[in-house]
């Protein structure tokens, strides 16, 4: 689990998350950047936005909107003591599923 103003990337079921901890709350999005394919999940959380660490694309942890008109999917989290439950839908699953 991140430290307050953190992420975190975590692969859960092959796909890669960034998880971040901004207000207190946990939250989870895609952690790949849609702009190009950076790591989310390595990047910053600078002015209240995560920050990719390739090119400085922004996301709101709580929404996951952007810039550029781009925005990320967000998952639902359930956070007890130090770990972090992030529900993937079956869409997800089954993408996951169908690329190992």
């Amino acid at each position: 689990m991140p430290p307050e103003g953190e992420v975190r990337e975590i692969v859960c079921e092959a796909k890669t998350l960034c998880v971040s901890r901004f207000h207190g709350e946990i939250r989870a999005m895609d952690g790949v950047c849609p702009h190009r394919g950076g790591p989310l999940g390595l990047g910053t959380i600078e002015h209240g936005k995560v920050v990719c660490p390739w090119h400085g694309w922004e996301f709101d942890p709580v929404t996951g909107i952007g810039v550029h008109n781009s925005r990320q999917t967000m998952f639902a989290v359930k956070a007890e003591a130090a770990e972090v439950w992030v529900e993937l839908p079956d869409a997800v699953a089954n993408e996951v599923s169908t690329t190992k």
